[in-house]
């Protein structure tokens, strides 16, 4: 298992500051469509340093910082117990967003490859999800069409381990104020638009570093 020692001595020792169509889906979204979701989602005057109408803790606002030297350049690091997402920039620095990650034994640490990105991306329940709760999912088994109410938001970025799609996503949410905690049933949430400023950034065969969360005894070691 990843850890978070692994990647992060401590976190003022690394970063300083300076597809395919689903079968649920009956529509997809224009561009014009999208073009004015980016708009409802995107606060006006936007500083993505700055402007926080979610109520963020300031620190869970995105930031430039220095990275570790041997970091690969596009791979993106996502400390669990900072509850920090790093995307390694070239010439030693990385962007750092605030996230969401999941809730108790649902956050799985791994290695990941992105193999696909989606804007405004359709969203269908795991068959696991439903099993846990089925009255919340009941009216949405099927699926959710794009839009800012679609659980993975504006943007997301599809994790697979070699060809096998592992049903993790680091993803956009409609619910920014759950940035910083565990609320999600496995997933890497965002601010929608934050992640809209990573998306252009990411490519896909990146490879996702997701370390071990507080929970875990070995992120304690």
């Amino acid at each position: 298992m990843l850890t978070r020692r692994h990647f992060i001595q401590t976190t003022t020792a690394l970063f300083s500051v300076t597809g395919p169509g689903m079968a649920f889906a009956d529509t997809w979204p224009t561009e014009a469509q999208k073009a004015e979701w980016d708009a409802q989602v995107t606060p006006q005057d936007y500083v993505a340093e700055t402007s926080n109408p979610w109520g963020l803790h300031p620190r869970f606002l995105p930031q430039r910082v220095v990275a570790k030297a041997g970091l690969v350049p596009g791979d993106i690091h996502v400390d669990a117990v900072a509850r920090y997402l790093y995307h390694i920039e070239e010439g030693g620095t990385a962007m750092r967003y605030g996230v969401a990650i999941a809730r108790g034994n649902l956050y799985e640490p791994g290695v990941y490859t992105i193999k696909r990105k989606v804007r405004w991306p359709h969203w269908q329940p795991t068959q696991s999800m439903i099993n846990r709760d089925p009255e919340l999912y009941a009216d949405i088994a099927d699926g959710m069409e794009p839009g800012p109410e679609n659980a993975l938001g504006s943007r997301a970025l599809y994790l697979y381990v070699g060809d096998r799609d592992t049903l993790l996503r680091i993803h956009g949410t409609p619910s920014p104020r759950s940035i910083g905690g565990r609320a999600s049933s496995g997933c890497v949430r965002m601010v929608m638009a934050h992640i809209n400023d990573l998306y252009p950034n990411v490519e896909t065969g990146s490879t996702a570093y997701l370390y071990s969360a507080e929970d875990s005894v070995t992120a304690r070691s």
